[in-house]
C-alpha cells in the first residue's frame, strides 16, 4: 500500500443496471479521487456482497476524459464556450421563458430525469417543468416498458414483479439475466435454480444465451414469433384444462371472453410458425401448470420486438391462468418510496401526444414519435427541450432524424456529466456532479417480501465547476420567478427548530398557497434541505415521499420495524443514516390485493384490444424471409463489456473492443465470412461496416450488435464499433405503445467489397 491509497472502504452502489448492487470503494491516486479498488458490499440488503464484473471498472465513469467542468454555451458557428453558472442559469431561464411566453409551456418537452442510478436528482425536474407549464415528457422507459405498463394498467391497475428467487418455475421471455441482471444476485440465483431438481427454468429466446444454457426448457423460437409462442403456451393451458379455475373464479374476470379464443388456437400451426417442436411447447405449458409457484420475466428481447404489447398480455396469462398472484414465488405489486414503474391507473393511456396523436402511457410520450412532434409546422409542436441524464441523439431510433429534430428546436438545454452526442447539439450544457459526488438514490426498488431503499452518500466532493441536479433545478426555478410570491423564510426557520415544527408549518404553507404544490421538491430542498445531516439537502424531497408511503403502505412499513408514534420520521432517519440501505417494508402476500386498482379488485383479462389482437394472430402474416433483407438484426444486445451511453471508450472493454456483429456459423458460411472479417450490415435506414464474430449463440437468420457503442468519450475521438440507432427507423414500432422494434430490424449482410 502506498501513501496514495487509503484503507477505508466506502459504501455506495453500482450505476450500470437497474439492480444498483451495493458496492464498496477504496479511493486512491494523488488526489484521492481514483477508484483504486471496488468490491461487493455484504451489508447491502439485496445484493449481499454480489457484483458482476462491470461494477469493478466504474473508475472509467468517474475519471474518464468525458467529464464537463463548466457550463457550455453554443456559439453561432456551432462550437462551445465556457460560461459562469450565473450567466448560464440566467440565459437558460430566459431562453425557456421566451418559448413559454411565445408558444405556451406545453411546447417545452422534457426528456430523461435519471440514468440507472441517479433518480434523486431527476426528481427535482418536476419543479422546473411546473414553473414552465411543461406538459409532455418521456424517458428510456418509453423505449421499452410502456407496452407492459399499459397491459398492467388494464389487468390490475399497477406494476407487477415476479418473486424469481423463490418460484418453482421461472420463465424468462426475451431476457438473459446472466448479462442484463435485473434481479438481485442474478448469476448465483440462476445457478441455484439450475441446480435444484425441484425447480425449472424456461427461456424463450432465439439465442442460446448463457441463461438459456442453464434452462430446462429452451424455446429457441424464430425471431419475432414470440406472440404465437406465448399464445400457444396459454392455449395448451386451456385445451388441456390446466387452469386454476377455482382461483380464477374468485380473483379474475373476463375468462369467458378469453377462453374461447385460446381454445381455437392451432398449437401445431403456431409451433411451426415459431420453428419449434409442438411437443416442447406442450411439455413446457404442463410444467408451468404443475408448479406450486410461477414467476415470468419479460424484457427487451420481446418488448422491442414484433407484437410487443400483445406479447406482454400473453405472457401474463401464464401466471394469471395458473393462479400465481399474491403468493410466495408468484407475482406481486411492489411497494415503493417513489414509484417509477407506474401503471397510469386502470385506464392508463387515454392521453395523446399533440401532433402524432400517440398514446401517452404512464405519463410518457413514446420515444419513437418525438421527432414527429418536432419536425412539423403544427402549431402545438415541441419547440424546446430540457434533456437530463439522457442521450436521445444516440439512444433513440433513427439517430440522424433525431439529431435533425433537436437541431430544429428553438432552444435546447442539456443537464449531464458528459459532452454526449446530444449535448453537442444543445444551446446550453449544464455540467452535473457525478453520481459518486453527491447524495443519490435509485427508485428501482421492487423486492419481495422485504423491500429496501438505498440513499447513497457522496464518495467525493463535486468536481470543480459542477453542481448537483437539485441545485441546478432550484436555481432555474428561482430565476424563472416561480417562488417570488411566497416567503419561504418562516418554513426554513421552522426546519431549524426540528422536523415536528417543520411539518406543522409546512402543512400551513400548503394550505395558504396550494398553487406552489408542484414546486414542492425545490421548496423542501431550500428549507428542510440545509438542516439535514452531512449535507444531504438533495434528500429533502424524500421526507415528503416517506410521509406519503406511510399513508399508502403503513402496515408493510410497520412490519419493517417502523411502528412507533412517528413511523415516517423514524423511517426517514433510518434512510439518512443507513449507508448500505434500509429495509423499509415487509409484505404479506395478501397485501397485494389492496394494491389492485381495478373495479371490484379483480384481475381483468377482458382487454378488448388484446383479445382482438390474439384472435388476429391466426390470420396474421408471420415474419418471413424478405429477399432484400433476409436477416433479422437485434440492434442492441447486452454483453459482458457493454455499459451505458455516457462512457464507451474501448479502454473500458476488456473483450469485444469493436462491438462485433454476432453471426451464426451457417450464415457466415453462406456469405463466405470468417471470424474477424469485416462486412457491411444494411437496413432500410442505413448501413455500417462491422467486425464479424461467428457465435454459437446465434441461430441462422439472426444477427446481433451490442448496445451503446458509437462515438467515444472525447469530441475528437474516432468511432469504435457501430451506433445501432444509425440503423433503426422510428416508424418501425408497436402500434399500441409506440415502442421500437429494435430486436427485429430487417437487414442484409455482405462481405466488404462484394
Amino acid at each position: 500500500m502506498t501513501d496514495e491509497q487509503t484503507t477505508e472502504w466506502r459504501p455506495t452502489a453500482c450505476i450500470l443496471c437497474e439492480c444498483n448492487c451495493g458496492i464498496e470503494v477504496r479511493l486512491g491516486g494523488p488526489e484521492g479521487r481514483t477508484f483504486d479498488r471496488i468490491r461487493g458490499d455484504k451489508a447491502h440488503p439485496a445484493s449481499q456482497g454480489y457484483t458482476c464484473q462491470k461494477a469493478l471498472r466504474l473508475d472509467h465513469y468517474q475519471n474518464g476524459p468525458h467529464r464537463l467542468t463548466s457550463p457550455m454555451r453554443r456559439r453561432p458557428d456551432g462550437t462551445y464556450e465556457p460560461v459562469g453558472w450565473d450567466t448560464a442559469i440566467a440565459e437558460v431561464a430566459a431562453g425557456l421563458a421566451r418559448v413559454r411566453d411565445t408558444h405556451g409551456g406545453k411546447t417545452i418537452f422534457y426528456y430523461g430525469g435519471g440514468g440507472q442510478g441517479n433518480h434523486l436528482g431527476g426528481a427535482y425536474a418536476s419543479a422546473t417543468r411546473a414553473a414552465l407549464g411543461s406538459r409532455y415528457r418521456s424517458n428510456a422507459l418509453a423505449q421499452e416498458k410502456t407496452g407492459e405498463f399499459w397491459v398492467n394498467a388494464k389487468l390490475l391497475g399497477g406494476y407487477t414483479r415476479g418473486d424469481y428467487e423463490h418460484a418453482e418455475v421461472v420463465v424468462f421471455v426475451g431476457k438473459n439475466p446472466w448479462q442484463s441482471h435485473s434481479i438481485p444476485r442474478a448469476r448465483p440465483t440462476l445457478k441455484e435454480i439450475a441446480r435444484d431438481p425441484r425447480r425449472s427454468m424456461v427461456v424463450l429466446d432465439p439465442r442460446t444465451t448463457e441463461t438459456a444454457e442453464l434452462a430446462d426448457h429452451h424455446l429457441a423460437l424464430r425471431p419475432g414469433t414470440d406472440a404465437w409462442c406465448l399464445a400457444a403456451l396459454a392455449a395448451v393451458l386451456v385445451q388441456e384444462d390446466l387452469l386454476d379455475r377455482a382461483w380464477l373464479a374468485e380473483h379474475a374476470t373476463g375468462l369467458d371472453r378469453l377462453e374461447p379464443l385460446l381454445a381455437a388456437v392451432d398449437v401445431d400451426a403456431y409451433a411451426a410458425i415459431c420453428d419449434l417442436d409442438a411437443d416442447l411447447i406442450r411439455r413446457t405449458a404442463r410444467r408451468i401448470a404443475a408448479a406450486s409457484s410461477v414467476a415470468v420475466y419479460e424484457d427487451l428481447g420481446v418488448q422491442m420486438s414484433l407484437h410487443s404489447t400483445v406479447s406482454s398480455y400473453l405472457n401474463k396469462l401464464l401466471w394469471v391462468l395458473t393462479g400465481n398472484f399474491a403468493k410466495p414465488g408468484g407475482h406481486y405489486v411492489p411497494t415503493s418510496i417513489v414509484s417509477l414503474a407506474g401503471g397510469g391507473g386502470a385506464g392508463g393511456g387515454d392521453r395523446r401526444s399533440p401532433v402524432a396523436g400517440a398514446r401517452i402511457i404512464s405519463g410518457l410520450v413514446p420515444c419513437n414519435v418525438i421527432a414527429e412532434e418536432i419536425l412539423t409546422d403544427h402549431p402545438d409542436r415541441y419547440r424546446a427541450m430540457i434533456i437530463e441524464s439522457a442521450n436521445p441523439a444516440h439512444s433513440l431510433a433513427d439517430s440522424p432524424r433525431m439529431r435533425e429534430a433537436i437541431e430544429a428546436l428553438e432552444f435546447t438545454v442539456v443537464i449531464d456529466v458528459a459532452m454526449t452526442e446530444t449535448a453537442r447539439l444543445a444551446d446550453y450544457v449544464l455540467p452535473a456532479a457525478s453520481q459518486f459526488e453527491k447524495w443519490e438514490a435509485t427508485f428501482f426498488n421492487f423486492e419481495f417480501p422485504r423491500n429496501y431503499f438505498h440513499l447513497r452518500r457522496p464518495l467525493l466532493e463535486p468536481l470543480p465547476g459542477t453542481l448537483p441536479e437539485p441545485e441546478i433545478h432550484a436555481r432555474i426555478v428561482e430565476a424563472l420567478g416561480a417562488l417570488d410570491a411566497v416567503d419561504l423564510t418562516p418554513l426554513a426557520e421552522a426546519a431549524r427548530l426540528g422536523r415536528a415544527e417543520f411539518g406543522r408549518r409546512f402543512l400551513q404553507l400548503m394550505g395558504e398557497h396550494p398553487e406552489v404544490a408542484p414546486l414542492l421538491s425545490v421548496i423542501l430542498y431550500r428549507t428542510l434541505g440545509p438542516t439535514l445531516p452531512g449535507g444531504a439537502a438533495s434528500a429533502a424531497l424524500l421526507w415528503g415521499a416517506v410521509n406519503r408511503a406511510v399513508a399508502q403502505i403503513g402496515p408493510s412499513i410497520e412490519r419493517a420495524g417502523f411502528d412507533g408514534a412517528e413511523p415516517a420520521e423514524a423511517l426517514f432517519d433510518a434512510i439518512l443514516t443507513s449507508p448500505s440501505g434500509v429495509v423499509f417494508s415487509v409484505d404479506e402476500p395478501a397485501d397485494n390485493w389492496a394494491r389492485v386498482r381495478t373495479p371490484g379488485g379483480l384481475l381483468n383479462l377482458d382487454n378488448e384490444i388484446m383479445l382482438d389482437a390474439l384472435a388476429g394472430l391466426a390470420g396474421a402474416e408471420p415474419p418471413g424471409s424478405d429477399p432484400e433483407f433476409p436477416l433479422v438484426l437485434s440492434a442492441g444486445e447486452r454483453r459482458s463489456f457493454t455499459a451505458n451511453t455516457i462512457f464507451r471508450s474501448p479502454e473500458w472493454r476488456r473483450r469485444d473492443r469493436d462491438g462485433a456483429l454476432r453471426v451464426s456459423r451457417a450464415d457466415a458460411d453462406s456469405l463466405g465470412l470468417a471470424d474477424g472479417d469485416r462486412a457491411r450490415i444494411t437496413t432500410r435506414r442505413g448501413s455500417a461496416e462491422v467486425l464479424v464474430e461467428i457465435s454459437p449463440m446465434m441461430r441462422q437468420g439472426h444477427v446481433a450488435l451490442p448496445n451503446g457503442l458509437g462515438v467515444t468519450e472525447t469530441p475528437d475521438a474516432a468511432s469504435v464499433g457501430v451506433a445501432p440507432n444509425d440503423l433503426t427507423s422510428s416508424d418501425h414500432r408497436d402500434p399500441i405503445a409506440g415502442t421500437p422494434y429494435h430486436k427485429h430490424v430487417p437487414a442484409r449482410l455482405e462481405p466488404i467489397g462484394a
